[in-house]
């Protein structure tokens, strides 16, 4: 059979999909499956057997990453890597991350029942605690702060004594590192956790690239005062100049063109009494763009906007940054074989930002680094009503298998 014929065998991977989803299965039709819980390292040994039956060699790194590979006609030649995550959030859904892993297990399987001889390695990754901050991946690209061992995952366990559980070596883990130029490129398949797919009529998303996060704390302090002895004239609340911001930061951000995000996650008020006017409030503010330029463009303007406010209200304003995630755009050429797997297969293609975080923003400092969406229904994600249909599932794998067959041409 010529390769441009290859399909996927369709059942064989929604019925692992199911079996996975078993594993922490929750009774509202979701998972929890948070990284170093019981129910992770379950679902990473499951995947481990999958792999081996898909006949790859399986080895966990040193970071508690389980890798199969799958060797190629060049024994010189650096892997192609497919792959994501098992670990969910809590309370989450079941394609989130997992879809990856089990679409990177078919391909090698297909490929395998094919006999299909790639000139480079293939190499299947499950990343350990994607969803607690891209750890494994951090690890694997040597973007890792030792100091974060000590953090406790969701599980609570710490990520060191997580790491072991999943079979690394905490002591080690400069031995998991890959060096730029050691991979000939990598490729992830993600359900899109959005409804741009779903509004634009389109089977496959394009990742044009990782958008640029900035996170801010914003402390607005007034004065805690008597909320029945305190005249309204008199008054300097925090917590409503923090709400006048709240209400700003969407209209700001909608006032320009683009995909640009803003949001305010999280607020905190002090002292928090029922008969107390709020003398400080404390909120998170968080902005995403693929340019970080026009990511400071809308915080200049939110910056301008709560000084003002403060002036307003009779309250003083800081806005600290936190934390910076830089963009992190996908290689042409692996958009491109998607793009052209996508139309070869008779499905439309969409080119599109994605708004979360990936572990394939950490591999694209190694090598080539992509990725593609299949649809979300109504855009739920991190939920148990996280779905994806079967039919996009099956497309999107099927994507996947003939990207990886091009970029196994292209790819030097």
């Amino acid at each position: 059979m010529h390769e441009s014929n290859v399909r996927v065998r369709g059942e064989r991977l929604l019925a692992d999909l199911a079996a996975l989803a078993r594993i922490g299965a929750t009774p509202e039709g979701g998972v929890n499956r948070p990284a170093y819980s019981d129910a992770d390292l379950e679902a990473r040994q499951i995947v481990r057997a999958w792999m081996r039956d898909a006949g790859l060699a399986v080895r966990v790194d040193t970071a508690g990453n389980t890798f199969g590979r799958r060797e190629g006609a060049d024994s010189s030649a650096p892997p192609i890597v497919i792959g994501s995550h098992t670990d969910s959030v809590p309370q989450g859904g079941r394609f989130d991350g997992a879809l990856g892993v089990l679409a990177a297990i078919e391909v090698a399987r297909t490929v395998r029942d094919a006999g299909i001889r790639l000139t480079h390695p293939l190499e299947v990754v499950d990343f350990q605690n994607e969803e607690g901050g891209l750890v494994g991946s951090k690890i694997v690209a040597g973007r890792f702060e030792r100091d974060a061992l000590a953090l406790k995952a969701t599980s609570g366990r710490t990520i060191e004594a997580g790491i072991a559980l999943l079979g690394g070596d905490p002591s080690r883990l400069d031995d998991a590192r890959r060096l730029p130029g050691s991979i000939a490129g990598y490729l992830e398949l993600h359900i899109e956790q959005g409804r741009v797919l779903e509004r634009a009529g389109a089977d496959i998303g394009v990742v044009e690239g990782l958008v640029g996060i900035r996170y801010w704390e914003v402390t607005f302090t007034g004065v805690a005062s008597h909320a029945g002895t305190t005249p309204m004239a008199d008054r300097h609340d925090a917590l409503v100049a923090a709400a006048r911001l709240v209400s700003m930061v969407p209209a700001i951000v909608t006032s320009t063109p683009g995909r640009q995000v803003g949001t305010v996650g999280r607020l905190a008020v002090f002292p928090g009494g029922a008969n107390v006017i709020p003398g400080k409030v404390v909120l998170t503010l968080e902005l995403r763009d693929l340019d970080l330029a026009k990511v400071g463009e809308l915080f200049s303007a939110i910056e301008r906007e709560a000084h003002a406010i403060a002036a307003a209200t009779g309250t003083t304003v800081s806005l600290e940054p936190t934390h910076t995630n830089d963009p992190s755009p996908t290689d042409p050429i692996i958009q491109q074989a998607v793009a052209n797997a996508a139309r070869t297969l008779g499905l439309r293609s969409h080119a599109m930002p994605s708004g979360a975080g990936h572990d394939a923003q950490n591999m694209a400092t190694i090598g080539p680094a992509g990725m593609l969406f299949v649809p979300s229904v109504n855009g739920i994600s991190h939920s148990p009503l996280e779905r994806t249909e079967d039919h996009d599932v099956v497309n999107g794998v099927n994507v996947l298998l003939a990207a990886v067959l091009e970029l196994d041409r292209t790819l030097s």
